[in-house]
């Protein structure tokens, strides 16, 4: 049903019908016009089919300018961080995806803080965004805010590595982690069960903090809640990533051949892909952003303006008699501006450079204490190329 078929029922209804009940529609259009935005964060070692996962979820080729690295380069190379965006419409619904890459993570004989750059990444959108908010002129503000972080787990061992518990405390307080267990189809059925549950077993004993399903409401249907239900078992999602198109009894579908037969990507009997794809965008997006905005970032926001309000409080102590005595310099006129004006202005420009002076002091002093507590961690974490 449309607006103005909406506005003709409307018409034939009660007189005294205030018209409230149309507020969903009115957001519903304005949403729809503006477009959405989703940012993405993928890691973990190469070889795990980060790429091919991607590509698989959005139907979409976002690395066909990548260079392969042989296993010498991938053993010297430093993690580094790639940004690839596009923009997908679908029905009408725009949405402006970008996916944060991190290559090289893992691939070097001593990965000791190798999770360093990842973290940074994450604190100067955080960084960015703040400073954006936090000016004259906050219309247009980009948000490149990490809203998930999609975190690939080796099927090759015994539940988690050291690498993967210090990369996931490292940021579980910044980022919504999703845990992934990659290339499930090395694994029987049994094997990935086993290994799921180990998986959830040493999240929680590491006390790793990973996103949280929101409850399903009491008034919600009975099919919600059961998809709700498996979707929190289903963690970490096993899954298989192919843009092969095969035939299976008479369809092509999505899925990789082999000589004992074809597993397909979007069969739920064959791996966890279209669980984390729903999750993803179905029914999930928007809350992955709403606690990126409620709780990672005013955790930050909240850390910088404590530590920019014991700065100031500081310097208002140090330089208590300077600003009693009172401005000791004349403040310029502007032509056809009155006096308070003007002074308001400059007020509102101080302010924001003094916001921003403050700001860099604070993130200088996180930056020290984060590599300060790095240097005193127990672990070194090491693994061998093979």
């Amino acid at each position: 049903m449309n607006y103005s078929s909406i506005l003709v029922c409307f018409k034939d209804q009660d007189k005294e019908y205030v018209g409230f009940a149309t507020l969903p529609n009115q957001v519903h259009r304005k949403s729809v016009k503006k477009g959405f935005d989703f940012t993405l964060m993928v890691a973990g070692e190469s070889g795990l089919g980060k790429s091919t996962l991607v590509n698989s979820l959005f139907l979409t080729d976002l690395y066909k300018d990548r260079k392969l690295l042989n296993a010498e380069e991938r053993i010297t190379q430093t993690v580094e961080i790639t940004k690839h965006t596009v923009d997908i419409e679908e029905k009408g619904v725009k949405l402006k995806l970008t996916i944060v890459d991190t290559p090289g993570f893992g691939d070097a004989v001593n990965n000791t803080e190798c999770w360093k750059s990842v973290a940074d990444y994450i604190d100067q959108q955080f960084e960015q965004y703040f400073r954006d908010e936090s000016g004259l002129n906050r219309k247009n503000i980009q948000d490149n805010r990490v809203h998930c972080c999609l975190y690939f787990i080796s099927p090759f061992g015994h539940g988690l590595r050291p690498l993967d518990v210090e990369f996931m405390k490292a940021l579980h307080e910044k980022v919504n982690i999703v845990p992934v267990l990659a290339k499930a189809d090395t694994l029987t059925p049994s094997e990935v069960k086993k290994k799921k549950i180990k998986i959830r077993e040493e999240i929680e004993q590491y006390g790793i903090k990973i996103y949280q399903f929101p409850d399903c409401d009491s008034d919600e249907d009975e099919e919600f809640k059961q998809q709700d239900l498996e979707l929190k078992e289903s963690i970490p999602f096993a899954v298989i990533g192919s843009n092969t198109v095969v035939e299976a009894k008479g369809k092509r579908v999505r899925g990789r051949l082999y000589p004992w037969g074809i597993v397909e990507v979007e069969n739920s009997a064959h791996c966890d892909f279209v669980k984390l794809r729903n999750m993803l965008v179905r029914t999930h997006m928007q809350d992955l952003k709403d606690v990126t905005r409620e709780t990672h970032y005013e955790n930050y926001r909240a850390q910088c303006i404590q530590s920019m309000t014991r700065m100031v409080v500081k310097e208002r102590n140090r330089n208590k008699l300077t600003r009693e005595s009172g401005t000791d310099f004349p403040i310029p006129v502007v032509p056809g501006v009155s006096e308070s004006e003007t002074e308001k202005l400059i007020r509102e420009k101080d302010e924001e450079v003094r916001r921003h002076t403050l700001l860099r002091k604070v993130q200088s002093q996180q930056r020290d204490k984060t590599a300060t507590d790095s240097h005193t961690r127990k672990h070194l974490i090491c693994t061998c190329v093979t």
